[in-house]
């Protein structure tokens, strides 16, 4: 038996958080993961939204919690990692995925991007380190745990357009495929998402979409964050490899 058959044999007492918890990927990787048979710590900044995504999972048969954290505030993401695993018991999976602190800002395409700018698109990478600090000892103890970070497409392909949006989305791949190589021999496994594209039913999503005006036809460039959930499943239960890109762009 593989590790990844262990972990589907063994799912149904297992945990996956959701940091960054949104409409979009973020419940769709509650629902793909819950249907696995674990159960859900949900972690946003919108605490106003979680009686409606906590409704959905219970629909689904999925046992959730949620915990308020802004994930870019060290003490507000520690304790609400520390809350999930008191509900819970420990983490099995951790999602990554916070948005942007400010979606609707366009940034300065690469040759006009400054120091501050690439200082502001890091504060989205720094809680990363938070997290993993914070979950990977009990996974290495226990020898098994997973750990998946979304990215930005920006960290494979160059997108000028993007500014210090490429800069923070290649340290953030960077730090997930280096961890894939440190923890293979521990029983962990680290990987990302790179996603290049409007993840539909997500905030971003919806206000491109509300503003053609602005944006004009990238709101259709899209992507199914279902498909993107499934995917995510299958790099964390096979383990074959350490990334998965969707590129909406070529």
């Amino acid at each position: 038996m593989t590790r990844g058959d262990a972990m589907q044999a063994r799912a149904e007492d297992r945990t996956l958080v959701v940091l960054g918890a949104g409409p979009g990927l973020g419940m769709s990787m509650a629902h793909r993961f819950g249907r696995e048979g674990f159960a859900v710590a949900l972690i946003s900044r919108h605490r106003p939204r979680h009686e409606a995504y906590l409704a959905s999972l219970a629909e689904a048969g999925v046992p959730a919690a949620s915990f308020t954290a802004d994930v870019r505030d060290r003490h507000q993401l520690l304790a609400a990692l520390d809350a999930a695993r008191e509900r819970f018991g420990r983490v099995d999976v951790a999602y990554y995925g916070p948005s942007a602190a400010d979606p609707g800002a366009l940034p300065a395409p690469i040759d006009r991007t400054d120091a501050a700018s690439v200082r502001e698109a890091m504060n989205a990478v720094y809680p990363a380190f938070d997290v993993v600090g914070g979950l990977l000892p009990g996974m290495t103890e226990r020898g098994d745990g997973a750990l998946l970070f979304a990215g930005g497409l920006a960290g494979v392909v160059p997108l000028p357009q993007l500014g210090a949006l490429a800069i923070s989305s290649a340290a953030l791949r960077n730090y997930a495929l280096t961890l894939h190589a440190a923890l293979a021999d521990r029983g962990v496994y680290a990987g990302v998402l790179s996603i290049g594209g409007l993840i539909e039913r997500s905030d971003v999503h919806r206000m491109v979409t509300a503003r053609p005006e602005r944006f004009g036809r990238l709101g259709l460039r899209t992507l199914d964050p279902d498909r993107i959930a499934d995917a995510a499943w299958d790099l964390v239960a096979r383990r074959d490899r350490a990334e998965a890109v969707f590129n909406t762009w070529q």
